[in-house]
């Protein structure tokens, strides 16, 4: 039906281009946080919207309150009117790339070289995403090459500000609902499990700050003249977070489990399967013993259970030397990490309702946050992800993993609550790929690999 072998070769006997094209985006510093980059994110916008019109892509350069979104369509005369409808998502800003000093090369200038026995290449947002988001691209690009079309329609959805908070997104996607709702979105912005084990991200925990403050005298006051009789917000409050944990790990907040199922029996076992090393995961950062729920895999902690951890703790004199004073208040910072059918209304108003209940006499709180997001569920039955995995299968010849996010991917959600569809999570990283620090890299076997999958993924969806 498709001369996929033809593809594959292709993409074999142009990898040395492919690399080229891709160095050339990396050498447009987008980073979106800086508005002194702006016009280098609008620039790295236009390469993408030029390299897609060239592939035959209806492309444009979307101007929002930020940093200019890419959207580009395929449509061709030989596409049943039926046929399914992909959109493939990934971002081309970068974070900044301090500390300079750190960097081996300069982060953009790419360089290709050998490390531990693999060829690698270097420079910032190789990794995080140029790197992800030109696997499917050079996929379309082999693809046309061999068979003058695309199999199905497809829409490209490329952000510039997702390392600064996406502050344009929601009102794009809602302004622009019906021209990018699709079938399935396939987000190319993740791992591979290791080397030669892909993997399928089909859980993503949702995310919730709250900011605590204990009020208690209108001043700081003189520790041996008060010391002892006046209550002490500081103390008040390490009792409060010190109650929110019992001895199993487990959060004490009423309510805060509401929505929260078991593993699925056959996840789980998967799970165990991959042989993750929990001493090993703690040892790299200094540490020895996992500190979450009793009873639970670190697997199953990170990717399947919420979480209510302190990201911060202040108050009274934080200053060199003493001062001795009882503080007028003491603030904590907390965030729990959201799964399953967590609401965010009820964690967070079931938190501020257990902080009012558990403070002594002179004690007042005040509450600050930011709205939070539900964690994001993908089935494990989806047929997108089943034609995906026989792709990827066929290419490292084992069948992906599905496995889960410790963090938050925040585009998939609203994918789903704007767009109503799922998404597909599929990426070629390595843990190691130092992504957000100096000396970012992307191994030249996940770039090769990921266009290759693509083209595999491609064919099984149209089949």
């Amino acid at each position: 039906m498709f001369a996929l072998d033809r593809i594959l070769h292709l993409i074999d006997r142009e990898l040395d281009r492919s690399v080229d094209r891709l160095f050339e985006l990396v050498r447009i510093p987008s980073i979106s946080t800086d508005p002194s980059y702006k016009d280098d994110c609008r620039r790295a916008a236009r390469w993408l919207c030029d390299d897609l019109a060239r592939l035959g892509f209806e492309a444009s350069l979307r101007d929002t309150r930020g940093h200019p979104m890419v959207v580009a369509h395929y449509r061709h005369a030989s596409h049943a009117s039926r046929a399914p409808h992909f959109l493939f998502y990934g971002h081309y800003d970068v974070q900044p790339a301090d500390p300079l000093e750190k960097w081996l090369t300069p982060p953009f200038e790419p360089q290709r070289r050998k490390a531990d026995g693999r060829a690698r290449l270097y420079g910032r947002g190789l990794a995080d995403d140029k790197g992800q988001l030109m696997t499917f691209i050079e996929a379309f690009r082999h693809w046309l090459a061999v068979e003058g079309t695309l199999p199905f329609p497809i829409t490209v959805f490329l952000e510039g500000e997702e390392e600064s908070g996406s502050s344009s997104l929601v009102p794009f996607l809602t302004q622009n609902r019906k021209e990018l709702s699709c079938d399935a979105a396939f987000v190319c912005d993740t791992d591979l499990w290791d080397e030669r084990t892909p993997a399928i991200v089909t859980r993503l925990r949702g995310l919730l700050h709250e900011e605590i403050t204990i009020e208690g005298p209108r001043v700081d006051l003189h520790s041996g003249l008060y010391g002892g009789p006046a209550q002490n917000p500081a103390r008040a409050l390490a009792k409060l977070i010190a109650g929110l944990h019992d001895r199993n790990g487990r959060v004490t907040v009423p309510g805060f489990y509401d929505g929260v199922d078991d593993l699925p029996p056959a996840i789980k076992g998967q799970w165990m399967s991959l042989k993750f090393s929990e001493r090993g995961f703690l040892r790299a950062v200094g540490l020895t013993k996992p500190a979450g729920e009793k009873g639970r895999m670190v697997l199953e902690q990170i990717w399947s259970r919420p979480t209510l951890e302190v990201n911060g703790i202040f108050g009274g004199y934080t200053g060199q030397g003493t001062k001795t004073v009882l503080p007028a208040e003491a603030t904590a910072k907390i965030s729990c990490r959201l799964v399953g059918r967590q609401n965010p209304k009820k964690i967070r108003a079931a938190l501020r309702r257990h902080v009012k209940a558990n403070l002594p006499p002179d004690c007042k709180p005040r509450f600050s946050g930011r709205a939070g997001s539900p964690a994001v569920m993908i089935s494990e039955r989806s047929p997108y992800i089943a034609r995906a995995g026989q792709g990827l299968e066929a290419e490292f010849g084992r069948a992906p993993v599905l496995i889960g996010s410790g963090g938050s991917i925040p585009v998939v959600g609203h994918f789903k609550s704007i767009l109503k569809m799922d998404s597909v999570l599929i990426g070629f990283g390595l843990k190691d790929d130092a992504i957000h620090s100096p000396n970012e890299k992307y191994d030249l076997a996940s770039f090769h690999r990921g266009m290759r999958s693509w083209a595999r993924i491609i064919a099984e969806l149209a089949r």
